[in-house]
């Protein structure tokens, strides 16, 4: 089933006028009468759709324009060029209508007031979201149950720990029940298990409200656990978008042949099938190209005594890092 487009984005361009000083003291005197300017392309040219209810990973590294190109789509930006559209606003119009609607939550930004309790800040979002008492407590007491938070309510938000804390920024941020959510790094800086739960409760969110979700994250595991589709940007443009299983077909130029060995085996002559890319008896990963996997590993079974074999696709944190360092290369 298809459904409407909430989100799109068309030749969006970002760029940013820095000034360029020479280094020491002359420089710096030479700067006052003579300044050089320089345009850095945060984000270049890019275009996508998102569809009502969708889960999208936002995904590159340091400095590609993600967080640039959130927050051209939540409003705190202007575009340099390009249009974008969120449920048929301009965003940089930030029009209460819009703003009522979304919700942008930066795992390294705070809302909550620090001395005060978590739920003092609900109830003033309330207030500027003109939320209905009964709505704001039940939207409330749902948010609660689902990041199990009840008893931290009333406690001081310095006293939170660092995913407690981020618990609360998420209530913070959903409690007028936004339609679309923007999400920049929301489980960076927390431990495994919290990083679990984030997953689960956003995962959970999605499904019970039906919310178009687009979330950046440096931690793979967060977008491989949540989202179907990625989109994958570096220098401020786009490199891929489409279906995560897609991604190791479309970049992947090899295939892992895990083997388990019976008896020892040189590691030179296990890298006469491919490259040997970890071994310690018995256990062996080698490296070959994609259309020769089926050959290579004929060639193992023939020449080697291997007790297990299999034909495994790289990890995708592989795939992603290699994309980005040949680009730099």
């Amino acid at each position: 089933m298809e459904y409407p487009m909430i989100i799109t984005v068309s030749h969006l361009r970002k760029y940013y006028r820095i000034h360029k000083k020479e280094p020491g003291f002359t420089g710096s005197l030479r700067s006052l009468f003579h300044r050089k300017y320089e345009n850095v392309r945060a984000v270049n040219d890019i275009s996508f759709t998102i569809g009502e209810k969708e889960l999208v990973g936002f995904i590159g590294p340091n400095g590609a324009g993600k967080t640039t190109t959130l927050k051209c789509l939540s409003g705190l930006l202007y575009p340099t060029d390009g249009t974008v559209s969120v449920l048929g606003f301009t965003p940089s119009d930030r029009r209460n209508g819009y703003l009522k609607q979304i919700a942008l939550v930066m795992g390294q930004k705070n809302q909550l007031w620090w001395d005060l309790p978590a739920v003092e800040t609900f109830l003033l979002n309330k207030e500027i979201y003109e939320i209905p008492d009964d709505r704001y407590r039940k939207t409330l007491s749902e948010l609660v149950e689902l990041l199990d938070v009840e008893k931290l309510l009333n406690v001081q938000v310095r006293k939170l720990s660092l995913g407690e804390r981020m618990k609360m920024e998420l209530i913070a941020a959903l409690i007028h029940a936004p339609r679309v959510l923007f999400l920049d790094e929301p489980t960076i800086g927390l431990d495994v298990v919290m990083q679990k739960k984030m997953r689960d409760f956003i995962r959970d969110y999605n499904s019970i409200h039906g919310s178009t979700i687009l979330l950046t994250s440096h931690y793979m595991e967060d977008v491989k656990q949540l989202a179907d589709r990625v989109i994958i940007i570096d220098h401020g443009e786009i490199l891929y978008d489409g279906k995560l299983d897609n991604l190791v077909r479309k970049f992947a130029r090899h295939k892992m042949l895990s083997v388990i060995l019976e008896t020892y085996v040189p590691p030179e002559k296990l890298a006469g099938i491919g490259e040997l890319e970890y071994y310690e008896f018995p256990k062996a990963l080698i490296s070959v190209k994609r259309g020769a996997s089926n050959v290579a590993a004929a060639q193992l079974l023939q020449k080697f005594p291997v007790a297990d074999l299999n034909i495994e696709e790289p990890d995708i944190e592989d795939i992603i890092r290699d994309v980005f360092t040949k680009r730099k290369n």
